[in-house]
């Protein structure tokens, strides 16, 4: 223990771990500042550039990034009333009022301190179960494994969202597609359809930048307009750190609440920071400010945020089952590194983990010191239009993508993806719930498969597996005793609601034959292959018909659906946005990625952000010139298209 301690502690304070734990605090920060990406898009970007990194600057990029996102997502919160994140929801409703009544410094600097006594409390909680539990961790086998599997799926399915059919069938979409290629308990391949790319299964950066980063791009580009109104701050600075203190306790009964709410698994930040804000609430006898800037509203929340971190890492390091869906891209990261997550790490890993725990406190430490540095100059930046900055996001996820395989199959499952998360946003399915349970196929059936070889059936009578199913189905049942709370919806001058639900009805049919086609394809495999197909064909199968019955009703039973809120508006929706990423895509398997993204930031800068020639050209050359850096100084490949195959052309354009 003491020798794992140490090792912590010198690893911690070299230069090297210091350095890259400072650039991926950057790297947050600059994900957060920019809505639309957040935690699980921000790794999703990191991790093709993590092969070939040793394990402890590459974890120390990894967690700098984790930490600092909860906190840099204040900016789009506060500034233009935006959730710059899934855990910065409620931020909004007390820190974009201040920020109209001039007090965004107070509401941010309010904010950066309690995040910073949310993210040590969530460290400190970290260390000391690490310390208590060690017996209890190591306790765990195949068997415990595989049920808390069982239990975070069924947590994700009953806590994404008010619909609780169509939260099961979003977890059961995930596991569907993430059982794509060889069975682990056998080898056996399922829904590949013959395809050497999908044997071995869809990768999971290109999952996570298709669900996530690519509909959020393409929704803020149908805005059009710049990402804040204004970017005067105000003053306030050291009233709203004044203002922490003086509710301390506020702050650590919030962090608390997240570092709880965070180690369950599945939960993640969709939930914790509208806890934290119900329990200020229910808290307070003056709440008539509440939702007009109160400054206890942006204080609770953002003390849970980033305490959430911390409690998420429990159940993803010393168990391998992630605790949110950052985690879930958290922990495929440590794969990456030749690290297993689970039990090791309380063992013969004990000094890696320390080392992810104190690196989780001083990132949160030196991003709060860099928030408040760099707030003036943000605000500033908030001002451009998100036109002028969305070529870069297509350009970046798309590069990004490509290093999964390095297979230009890769940016074309990345288009595919994106149609399905684009879907999943308007029809109000749960994306970090698909997420989670595509992470979790292969995990869950390869610990069923452990299970049954080395104890057989009979480990479903094992104490600790008893006990997890007893919490399984009592989170079951009290989602089973909620209601689908559909939300109000707005159908005047929509066409009626038989138009508006008919979109929603046809996706729900599409995904029921996919599930059907899941339950076919298990049919055709050996037995220990097919129990997972089976069972997530009948079980997805199920909520999904039982979510085309809500929709048959009508909206009130089916519950709002972002495609509701966007039926009187006379465009096309986000498809013109994602035909553009598609052409970008197309262009790249023609000529090569390089000469295509030329051609596509001057076509998009000149037709869709209506910039002169002489601001698309400059736009234009830093695209260039950042893409070709990255690639020479990562030794990064770029995508090739018919042309490369035919002549032997020249860097970049080979």
């Amino acid at each position: 223990m003491t020798a794992a301690l140490l090792d912590a502690l010198l690893g911690l304070l070299t230069v090297d771990h210091f350095a890259f734990l400072m650039l991926g605090v950057c790297l947050g920060l600059v994900i957060g500042v920019l809505p639309g990406l957040g935690g699980i898009a921000g790794l999703s970007l990191l991790l093709p550039f993590l092969y070939g990194m040793d394990q402890t600057s590459a974890l120390a990029m990894l967690i700098g990034l984790v930490a600092i996102i909860p906190t840099s997502d204040t900016f789009t919160s506060v500034l233009m009333g935006i959730p710059g994140s899934s855990a910065s929801q409620a931020t909004v409703l007390d820190g974009f009022p201040l920020a109209k009544q001039g007090e965004a410094a107070r509401a941010l600097s309010a904010a950066f301190f309690a995040s910073l006594i949310g993210g040590l409390f969530g460290a400190l909680v970290l260390t000391l179960f690490v310390l208590i539990a060690r017996p209890l961790i190591l306790a765990f086998g195949s068997a415990e494994l595989f049920m808390l599997t069982l239990f975070g799926l069924s947590m994700v399915g009953v806590l994404s969202g008010a619909n609780l059919a169509k939260g099961i069938a979003a977890a059961s979409l995930g596991l569907a597609i993430g059982m794509v290629g060889a069975a682990p308990a056998t080898g056996e391949y399922r829904m590949e359809f013959g395809s050497l790319y999908l044997m071995d299964g869809l990768p999971l950066v290109i999952v996570a930048l298709g669900i996530f980063a690519l509909p959020e791009i393409v929704d803020l580009l149908r805005g059009g307009a710049s990402i804040a109104e204004r970017a005067a701050l105000g003053s306030g600075w050291f009233k709203g750190i004044a203002d922490t203190w003086r509710h301390k306790w506020l702050s650590l009964r919030c962090a608390g609440l997240g570092a709880i709410v965070g180690a369950i698994p599945g939960l993640g930040g969709g939930v914790v920071d509208w806890i934290a804000y119900g329990h200020v609430v229910q808290t307070t006898k003056d709440r008539g400010n509440f939702g007009k800037g109160d400054i206890r509203g942006v204080i609770a929340p953002e003390s849970a945020n980033n305490a959430k971190e911390g409690g998420a890492l429990l159940p993803t390091l010393l168990f391998g089952i992630p605790g949110s869906g950052s985690m879930a891209i958290f922990l495929a990261g440590m794969i990456l590194l030749g690290l297993q997550p689970g039990p090791a790490m309380a063992d013969r890993n004990l000094d890696v983990t320390y080392t992810i725990i104190w690196s989780l406190a001083l990132s949160n430490v030196l991003g709060t010191g860099l928030c408040i540095a760099l707030a003036p100059g943000i605000a500033h930046l908030t001002t451009l239009r998100y036109a002028l900055i969305a070529p870069f996001m297509f350009m970046v996820i798309s590069f990004a993508s490509f290093q999964a395989t390095r297979s230009f199959n890769d940016m074309v499952t990345l288009l595919v993806v994106g149609v399905l998360g684009t879907l999943m946003r308007r029809f109000g399915w749960s994306r970090p719930a698909f997420l989670i349970g595509f992470v979790l196929a292969p995990l869950a059936e390869r610990y069923l498969y452990q299970a049954v070889q080395f104890a057989g059936w009979s480990f479903l009578t094992r104490p600790i597996v008893l006990i997890i199913l007893a919490l399984t189905v009592a989170s079951l049942w009290a989602g089973l005793r909620r209601r689908p709370a559909g939300a109000a919806v707005n159908t005047e001058g929509v066409g009626g609601a038989a138009t508006r639900m008919l979109p929603q009805i046809l996706f729900s049919i599409a995904i029921a034959g996919l599930f059907a086609f899941t339950f076919i394809e298990g049919l055709g495999v050996s037995f220990l292959a097919q129990i997972f197909p089976v069972a997530v064909g009948v079980v997805g199968g199920g909520a999904t018909l039982l979510v085309l019955v809500q929709q048959m009703r009508g909206p009130k039973e089916a519950g709002t659906a972002n495609f509701d809120t966007e039926a009187s508006v006379s465009d096309f929706g986000p498809w013109p946005y994602l035909a553009w990423f598609a052409a970008l895509i197309g262009l790249t398997g023609l000529i090569g990625f390089f000469a295509a993204l030329v051609i596509f930031f001057v076509t998009f800068l000149r037709v869709v952000a209506r910039s002169s020639w002489v601001q698309t050209a400059v736009l234009t050359a830093a695209a260039a010139l950042f893409i070709l850096t990255l690639a020479k100084a990562l030794n990064l490949v770029f995508p090739g298209g018919l042309l490369q195959d035919t002549y032997d052309l020249p860097w970049p354009f080979r």
